[in-house]
């Protein structure tokens, strides 16, 4: 399913653009149009998380549903989710111990994933990146579980639950947390405040496979809910729904995203799987959707290690550093020139070290997961005439 690794590398690069610009230096530092403009036009991107959200609740729910009957269905999943992400994973946590990028009670609750959850001890989110992978563990916890012993009425009805009552949680915690600002930046990394876009692709993914639609009908509710969402965003702009500032966008601002998310998902399938594939089968994307685990977990620690280096060894370029330094620079004109150096030197370095991990470390962990995988399975084999038979998912 290329098309799935094209949506992976739009999700990866509005990360990536993100932080190089919006979360380095608010458009307000800048006076010239075209620094505002690019600012504003990378500020999307920090709902690339989202997208990985739907992507992975839809990417996952469907791999556990279409192997709820096997009798080694979780040592099969566990299995080939340890080597998939813990590998990288750990490597990251080491690096960061090493060069001392993050404080050690940080990397112990980062090392049982409980990142998210960390400032809840006081313990600050010192590398912000992996609050998702967090959320993404907890996921992976529960929801086997459920998908094992539900049946997919029920299952969908509890993934629904989750997307309508997430909004009313997050309002309460905003709410709780009272006038305190850095809580309420907090409180959106915690696992029950996030859980709605994982359920938004559980929905795509258990709608494929109960309701039998044809592909008119399936491009019917993708438009559908691409319109949701664009009406929900329209509509709660003038209510403050684009910032977590008030109690409206602490509750909504993801939801809109999940709704246009999970119509683009279902576009891309509709698309991939017709004579126009090559519309969303994009080499550049799917480059950046294979590596962009990698380039995820990597791409804060290369530009963090640009900003110390250009601070030590060319503070006169420093400029591009940190938003602090943006703003002290006097003329505009050239602190976003060095940003956009700081972008392009930073972020070429990261999808460097993101290509290298992906092909030298974490390709032979692939590719040991799925020997163990195929091997378990073939030992579970005489196990299976005895296993409890489930509601097998509509083709």
């Amino acid at each position: 399913m290329p098309e799935l690794d094209s949506i992976r590398g739009l999700a990866v690069l509005g990360v990536l653009f993100v932080h190089g610009f919006y979360y380095v230096a608010g458009a307000s530092v800048f006076h010239s149009p075209l620094a505002k403009a690019v600012i504003y036009a990378s500020m999307p991107g920090r709902m690339g998380v989202n997208l990985f959200f739907v992507l992975s609740g839809f990417l996952i729910t469907g791999i556990l549903i279409d192997s709820r009957n096997e009798s080694n269905y979780y040592q099969r999943f566990y299995i080939r989710r340890a080597l998939r992400i813990l590998p990288a994973y750990y490597l990251v946590l080491g690096v960061l111990l090493l060069v001392r990028a993050s404080s050690f009670p940080f990397v112990a609750f980062s090392a049982v994933y409980l990142s998210n959850l960390a400032p809840l001890f006081c313990v600050s989110l010192a590398y912000s990146v992996l609050w998702s992978l967090a959320v993404e563990e907890h996921f992976y916890l529960f929801w086997p579980t459920f998908v094992r012993r539900l049946s997919l009425k029920a299952l969908a009805v509890c993934a629904a639950a989750v997307v309508l009552l997430s909004p009313l949680v997050r309002l309460a915690n905003f709410y709780v947390v009272g006038q305190d600002k850095m809580q309420h930046f907090y409180m959106n990394f915690y696992t029950w405040n996030s859980l709605d876009g994982l359920a938004t692709g559980a929905l795509v993914a258990i709608l494929l496979r109960t309701v039998n639609l044809e592909r008119r009908q399936l491009w019917r509710v993708a438009a559908t809910s691409l319109a949701i969402g664009v009406a929900m965003l329209a509509f709660g702009l003038p209510f403050g729904i684009a910032t977590r500032d008030g109690a409206l966008g602490s509750a909504l601002q993801v939801t809109p995203w999940n709704f246009g998310f999970a119509g683009l998902l279902l576009v891309f399938l509709l698309v991939g799987t017709s004579e126009h594939k090559r519309l969303v089968d994009r080499p550049v994307l799917r480059f950046f959707g294979e590596i962009s685990y990698g380039l995820y977990l990597w791409h804060m620690l290369v530009f963090d290690a640009y900003d110390s280096a250009v601070s030590r060894f060319l503070p006169q370029f420093a400029g591009g550093s940190g938003y602090d330094a943006v703003r002290d620079v006097t003329t505009t004109h050239s602190s976003f020139g060095l940003l956009c150096i700081r972008f392009v030197i930073a972020g070429t370095l990261s999808v460097l070290v993101a290509y290298v991990s992906r092909r030298y470390f974490e390709n032979p962990f692939l590719r040991l997961k799925d020997r163990v995988s195929t091997r378990t399975a073939k030992a579970s084999a005489p196990l299976r005439a005895a296993e409890p038979q489930y509601e097998q998912p509509a083709a």
